[in-house]
């Protein structure tokens, strides 16, 4: 016992950690893959995936991985257009991208992606995610787009008032939320239960003890789920894929490596080293990918739970998915008896979290270019789709970033004799050359002007031509030419640069 303390010092503690996420992980793993449109029995494969893979290698030591609710619309997209054998594909191609870009040390890259864009695509998805649990909350069916399960909700609540089952089925769905949410003031040791899981308890308990009638998790057995992508699924797939296999690529990274920098805030423990870690959610995900499961990504509840359950090694995360693995060999009938309201009712939750409330108000307040990014990568990703509501929220990122650096000034002063002196400062590029040019070609023709770029700290090279050009012809008959002064090239500073 001596030797095992001597190697492992914070075995007790790592072990009371594992515990509490394995408590935390098992109901959200089951809830993802019934969200998803898979077996529940592939949410537990990813989250031992998670633990068992992820989790032995060196990246992040106390972040935890596993399904994510993030992902849950996409994988449901793409098991609707592609099937459930393609979604082992997808996956392997997304773990082998992942551990390509973690040998190119691309990881650190992922940090300089706009948070707002990165908020927008996580509201996005609550929004979505919220609005289709509603319809399965009521053991409805929901429409496949985002736009059509938002705007079909009055009329799904039209349905479920005139309907006893679903009624009860709501009702289970609304008590597993109101569970989760006021579990958290529980005094004493029933506070220290994960309110998921007491959520999911409660309603399981409450529906069998009442007869309850409402669907509930179907079971098909662990090694029955386990479909690893054979050569039709290979075969059958087009280009059209290539796009959700980036998307599924960018997202789970991104997903995981904000997760870390988040998670780093927690403790003061190693920090991560990010190609690393990005190295190990490819391998999390090849691994899944050759199992059939879903997509795993760091998960900040689990992470968080982690570290305040007093996690001190990634030994914790290691033992959750021995835990997920001995409950999914053991006692699988007992995921039968889960009500899917329940499951719905804690992915309502987690989309819920996922909207940034407090962010959307911050940034209002202070800088509305960033809050409007946010807004419109949200309402892009409910109203087109995950991947292309992602990239119009980050080329409106780059144009906004574009926009700002391009700050210059244009000052005129007229002493009433001589000519007209034109100072150009700060940086001058082809976004700001329409104001610039308006205000050069209001100038009068038949009176010498002296434009100065000394002051410009960058000018791009459609900019430098367009005045170069304008000082060439402005001069009327009989006057004398512009004078245009530039900074050399070489002189110490802040030169001119032309680009």
């Amino acid at each position: 016992m001596s030797t095992a303390v001597s190697r492992f010092p914070h075995l007790r503690q790592d072990f009371a950690a594992s515990l509490v996420v394995f408590l935390v992980a098992l109901p959200l793993c089951v809830g993802v893959a019934v969200a998803s449109g898979v077996p529940a029995e592939l949410g537990l494969i990813t989250g031992i995936v998670g633990g068992l893979v992820t989790g032995l290698l060196p990246g992040s030591s106390l972040q935890v991985s596993g399904p994510a609710a993030g992902l849950t619309v996409l994988v449901f997209e793409a098991v609707d257009a592609y099937g459930l054998p393609a979604l082992g594909v997808i996956v392997l191609a997304a773990g082998l991208l992942q551990l390509a870009m973690g040998a190119l040390r691309l990881g650190r890259w992922f940090r300089a992606i706009s948070l707002s864009v990165v908020e927008g695509m996580l509201a996005g998805i609550g929004l979505v995610l919220i609005a289709g649990q509603l319809y399965a909350a009521a053991g409805l069916t929901a429409p496949a787009s985002g736009t059509d399960k938002i705007l079909g909700l009055p009329g799904a609540v039209a349905d479920a008032l005139g309907s006893t089952e679903a009624l009860a089925s709501l009702a289970v769905g609304a008590g597993t939320v109101a569970v989760m949410v006021l579990w958290r003031r529980m005094p004493g040791p029933a506070g220290a239960v994960p309110g998921a899981l007491a959520a999911v308890l409660l309603a399981t308990a409450v529906t069998l003890a009442f007869g309850v009638p409402v669907a509930t998790v179907e079971v098909q057995g662990l090694l029955d789920a386990v479909q690893p992508p054979g050569a039709d699924a290979f075969g059958g797939l087009g280009i059209g894929v290539l796009g959700t296999i980036v998307a599924f690529t960018l997202i789970a990274s991104a997903e995981s490596l904000f997760s870390a920098a988040a998670v780093d805030r927690l403790h003061d423990g190693p920090p991560t080293r990010y190609n690393k870690e990005l190295m190990a959610q490819g391998a999390g995900n090849t691994v899944c990918g050759i199992l059939g499961a879903l997509p795993l990504t760091a998960v900040i509840v689990r992470s968080s739970a982690n570290v305040r359950a007093g996690a001190r090694t990634k030994a914790s995360r290691v033992l959750h998915g021995v835990w997920l693995l001995l409950f999914a060999a053991l006692l699988p009938s007992a995921l039968a008896l889960i009500p899917l309201p329940a499951l719905a009712g804690i992915l309502v939750h987690a989309g819920w979290k996922l909207i940034p409330f407090r962010a959307v108000a911050t940034l209002w307040r202070g800088q509305r270019g960033e809050a409007l990014i946010l807004v419109v990568t949200a309402v892009s990703i409910v109203v087109v789709n995950m991947f292309e509501g992602v990239l119009i929220g980050l080329a409106l990122a780059v144009a906004k970033t574009a926009w700002e650096a391009s700050q210059a000034k244009l000052e005129v002063i007229d002493k009433g004799a001589g000519p007209l002196q034109v100072y150009l400062t700060g940086n001058a590029t082809f976004l700001r050359l329409p104001r610039i040019l308006d205000t050069l070609e209001s100038l009068p023709r038949d009176r010498p002007v002296e434009l100065d770029l000394t002051g410009l700290h960058h000018v791009d090279h459609a900019c430098l031509t367009a005045l170069r050009n304008w000082s060439e012809r402005h001069s009327a008959p009989g006057t004398a030419p512009v004078k245009l002064t530039e900074r050399p090239a070489e002189e110490k500073g802040l030169p001119v640069t032309a680009t």
